[in-house]
């Protein structure tokens, strides 16, 4: 039996390379560029503070925009199933369910976290004005600061709450631009898996690493150490090659891209070299048409089985005791219509769902306000938002992660007191 939910309703409102040139050119705020992967970009951030004692946060963009009404279905909203005949899923089919809400089965391989408490969802988050662009919604999803001037990404504010010059503060694998979310002063580094963190063309007969480590011996404070951030990445992501990686507990990750990202943070964190975050991003969400009812084969179904295998198979891996310093969420630039199209599929919306797993978390249920789906209940016919998603963040990083003042990461945003997660 799993715990009742706690939202109302009827609430209102790989090519591996690192890139010199990129390196000298941004000074001490180092930039590696690194390789984009097929809809996959993947970030990792690493705190220099080895005192840091807050939860790794795991943030994982789902591109293209996520349909949080598939994944978290509102059974007792009978709005749900008048908008959706055709792809609707059936009440006798959902999972982890309560008298009101319940779980796509295509989630099956997470619902074990889910029963235990370590897994939970939020309902009818988003950003504070819908915004049905891909590009521009997912630069202010990412920028977090609207109404304001600040161009940087939130996450890389976060790093700068407490953060240093080493380059393993922050990592972006998988695109030679990161996310907007890391963009900012804090140095960060790029990558498409740990065992690709080599400079391009370095060989034994070419020793270009320690050449530049020569080379830059004797300059100025500010060229000798940005060579020396490089060199260093470059030293560290040996030592974790020459080291491998097993997963343990027998968790075996998806053969995609999502899978690959998962395992490497995983590796990571296993490895105390002083993660403190790690982004990554999964595609094909956009699904405008031939959604599918729940059943294998269809589109949506497939798509939440590998992400729900590959979220599984991280949670495994790290097993209890990494997860107890671990917290992952979902976010997306927005949901989908409440009514399906004629083609099947759903064309952009504004209210959506997060999930948030690890071992902090107040799982097992639905955390927020329900807006409900009757017609004057929705926002120009989509999901309304009632809880700002940076709120939630902001509470995870309050309680989890050992950011005091919100203001310098969310401007004018106060943390949510929804209880989604329990303070260290």
């Amino acid at each position: 039996m799993t715990p009742a939910a706690t939202m109302t309703p009827g609430a209102t409102m790989t090519t591996k390379t690192l890139s010199r040139r990129r390196l000298l050119a941004t000074g001490t705020a180092c930039a590696f560029a690194g390789l984009a992967g097929t809809q996959l970009d993947t970030s990792l951030a690493f705190a220099a503070d080895p005192s840091y004692s807050g939860d790794v946060l795991v943030l994982l963009s789902m591109r293209g925009g996520f349909d949080g009404l598939s994944a978290v279905v509102p059974h007792g909203d009978p709005g749900y199933y008048a908008a959706r005949p055709g792809i609707g899923v059936p009440k006798a089919q959902l999972i982890g369910g309560d008298a009101f809400f319940g779980l796509h089965p295509a989630l099956a391989p997470l619902l074990p976290y889910w029963t235990g408490g370590q897994l939970a969802a939020v309902q009818a988050v988003g950003q504070p004005a819908p915004n049905r662009s891909h590009f521009s919604a997912m630069e202010e999803l990412e920028r977090a600061a609207p109404g304001t001037s600040i161009r940087t990404g939130w996450l890389n504010r976060m790093l700068g709450v407490s953060g240093t010059a080493d380059p393993f503060q922050a990592v972006a694998m998988g695109t030679a631009m990161p996310a907007r979310v890391l963009s900012g002063p804090a140095p960060y580094l790029g990558l498409t898996a740990v065992d690709d963190l080599q400079l391009n063309g370095d060989q034994a007969d070419r020793p270009i690493a320690a050449t530049m480590s020569r080379l830059y011996a004797g300059a100025p404070a500010a060229l000798a150490a940005t060579a020396g951030q490089l060199t260093g990445a470059l030293s560290r992501g040996a030592q974790l090659r020459a080291a491998g990686y097993q997963p343990a507990n027998g968790a075996v990750y998806p053969s995609t891209g999502l899978g690959e990202a998962l395992r490497d943070v995983a590796r990571l964190i296993k490895s105390d070299a002083g993660l403190r975050s790690a982004t990554v991003d999964s595609g094909d969400w956009d699904m405008h048409e031939n959604l599918g009812v729940a059943a294998a084969g269809r589109r949506m179904y497939d798509q939440l089985t590998l992400f729900a295998t590959a979220l599984a198979a991280f949670a495994a891996d790290l097993g209890p005791e990494g997860m107890r310093r671990v917290t992952l969420i979902t976010i997306s630039e927005f949901g989908r219509r409440v009514t399906q199209n004629g083609s099947g599929g759903l064309d952009h919306g504004y209210g959506n769902a997060m999930f948030v797993l690890g071992g902090g978390v107040r799982g097992g249920t639905v955390h927020g306000r329900w807006p409900g789906l009757a017609a004057g209940d929705l926002c120009d016919g989509d999901l309304a938002v009632t809880t700002d998603y940076r709120a939630v963040i902001g509470e995870i990083l309050r309680a989890r992660c050992g950011v005091g003042d919100m203001t310098s990461v969310f401007p004018g945003v106060t943390a949510s007191s929804l209880g989604v997660i329990t303070p260290r």
